[in-house]
This record gives C-alpha cells, sequence and structure tokens, in this order.
C-alpha cells in the first residue's frame, strides 16, 4: 500500500462512514495503529501495520422522536422519500423545536437510522419551506448522506439529480420560457425575507421556467409555471418569480402587494385562494440516483387538493 493519509484509507475501508465522521473519530481517540492511539487524521499510513477503528454505537437523538403521521413514497435502508404535506416545518429550530418533519422520522425510522455523524438521527440534504408541499428525500446513514448531500450541491449540473416545481402566479410572464439569474442574500431590513442584490453582495442563484397554461386561457390572470432549481437558496423561486413581476398566488411574503389582483377573480376562485393560505407552491418532480445501487429514482407527486382545486377555479372563465 502506498502511504496516505490516515483518514482516507479509513473512508475507503469504512465505505459506511464520511470522511469527516472518521476525522472526528481519529481525534476522539478511537482509532489504534498497532495497538497505540492516534490523534491526526493527516498521520501517513502504509502496509504492514494493523489499524483498528472503533466505532460507538450513535448516541441518542436530539430531538426527540414523535408519532407524526408521513406519507411515505419509498423507503429502504438508506433513504426515505416524503411527500410532506402544507404547513410541516421540515427541521427544527426557533419557535419550531416539536413537530417537525424531524420530530417525525426519528420516532419512525427508529432503529434503522445508524447515525448522522454518530447521532441516530435523519439527514437532511434540502428542505422545502414550512408552506410548500411536495417531495424531500432524507438519508438514514452516513454513506447515504454524503452521497446525496454531493447530489444536490451539483443540482443536476453535471449529474443524475431532477426537480421541478408547480407554481401558480400572478399574471403571465412575457417569455413563456426563460431563465432567472439574479443573486439573492437576506434582507438587511427584514431578516425573515430575501431579496435581489448584485454580484458583489448576494450568493448566485439561478432558476428556469415554462409557463404551462395561462389562468383561464383566453384572459389570464394567473398562469401554471413548471421550475427547476440549478441553485437552491432559501425561497429562491418565490423571490425569482416576484423579481419577474409574477409573484406566487398567495404569498404574504413577496406578493403582498398583488392583493387587489383579488378583486378580478370570481367568488369561486377568491374561495379557492382563501382555501390555500399559502403561496401555491408543489415540489412535483424529484429523481436523484441512489447512493448504495447506483440506481435513478424518479418520484412524482400530484398537486395537493388545496392547490389542485385552486387550479381548477382558475382554470373557468369568469
Amino acid at each position: 500500500m502506498t502511504a496516505d493519509r490516515l483518514d482516507r484509507v479509513l473512508t475507503r475501508l469504512q465505505a459506511d462512514l464520511s470522511r469527516s465522521r472518521v476525522q472526528a473519530l481519529i481525534r476522539d481517540g478511537q482509532v489504534t495503529i498497532d495497538d497505540v492511539p492516534v490523534l491526526d487524521p493527516n498521520r501517513k499510513v502504509a502496509g504492514g501495520i494493523r489499524i483498528t477503528l472503533t466505532v460507538p454505537p450513535p448516541v441518542p437523538a436530539e430531538p426527540a422522536g414523535e408519532a407524526i403521521d408521513l406519507t411515505i413514497v419509498y423507503e429502504d435502508d438508506d433513504l426515505i422519500v416524503i411527500d410532506k404535506p402544507s404547513g410541516l416545518v421540515v427541521h427544527p429550530a426557533a419557535g419550531h423545536d416539536s413537530g417537525t418533519l424531524v420530530n417525525a422520522l426519528i420516532a419512525h425510522c427508529g432503529e434503522s437510522l445508524s447515525g448522522i455523524g454518530g447521532v441516530k438521527r435523519p439527514g437532511i440534504v434540502h428542505r422545502l419551506d414550512k408552506d410548500t408541499s411536495g417531495l424531500l428525500v432524507v438519508a438514514k446513514n452516513d454513506l447515504a448522506h454524503q452521497a446525496l448531500a454531493a447530489q444536490f450541491a451539483d443540482h443536476g449540473r453535471t449529474g443524475p439529480l431532477e426537480r421541478a416545481y408547480l407554481a401558480i402566479l400572478w399574471g403571465v410572464p412575457e417569455r413563456r420560457r426563460g431563465t432567472v439569474d439574479a443573486p439573492l442574500a437576506r434582507s438587511t431590513h427584514n431578516r425573515e425575507k430575501i431579496v435581489v442584490v448584485g454580484e458583489d453582495r448576494g450568493r448566485y442563484a439561478i432558476t428556469h421556467y415554462e409557463v404551462l397554461e395561462g389562468l383561464p386561457p383566453d384572459q389570464p390572470l394567473a398562469s401554471l409555471v413548471r421550475c427547476e432549481l440549478e441553485t437552491g437558496r432559501t425561497h429562491q423561486i418565490r423571490v425569482h418569480m416576484a423579481h419577474l413581476g409574477h409573484p406566487l398566488l398567495g404569498d404574504a411574503t413577496y406578493g403582498s402587494g398583488f392583493k387587489t389582483k383579488a378583486n378580478r377573480l370570481s367568488g369561486a376562485q377568491k374561495e379557492a385562494l382563501d382555501a390555500l393560505n399559502r403561496q401555491a407552491l408543489h415540489a412535483a418532480i424529484l429523481g436523484f440516483e441512489h447512493p448504495r445501487s447506483g440506481e435513478f429514482l424518479r418520484f412524482e407527486s400530484p398537486l395537493p387538493s388545496d392547490m389542485a382545486a385552486l387550479l381548477e377555479a382558475l382554470r373557468a372563465e369568469i
């Protein structure tokens, strides 16, 4: 064996552990060479030695598991695909320390979670806003987490990842198909909002869109649009569509200036929009390469009932 760094050698030998996890185990005194503890992940090692790695059992998850109903589209030993309803927060945070998707997954997966970074918890590789519905994949172990995270970081530019959203916008974009390339950053006035900024201030963000239909067809007040992400910034689709001048219906954060548009809707259309009570955005398609088998998995989620009802109402002539 050619001399190489200890952490690289162990990562090759222990495919289920991420390199960062291996490095943490080394620094924690869990690795010996010829029965002598080694604490330096960068140490060069060659053939003819005996390396022993001890992997402690994953510690109990924080936060705790909670029994919350989930719509499970697919599940195996490495990952789980969820069709998330609107209103469900993905990860505990300030103001949402319970009742989240992570709490639900900890309870559902139980002992099948082998641990992410030594903790028995699901690995979140991408998120959906609380009020965005649709498909989301979560890793159950280090191997899956590392491989899926790499695919989502690439956003399908060179790999197989496919993500498509359906959105209902106010009005119809002038170009039926196009790309929004506009950097994003948190607003300095309202930390809850994301804004378009100059290249020197924000992170680059690219959204591709295609208008599928005007709503209603003859004199459209709105449009059904398919969006694909080339980057995955917070609120990206919502901000980019508002930047085009066509915010999402029901988006109180980025579409508040379009409230008067609702006065042009029929009574049934207004009722459907009020019943939605969220932004009209759904993660409809998710495709990725399985982290262990290499098989391409692709899932589709139909519009949830609230968004489907709004779509049908908007298709009707006033």
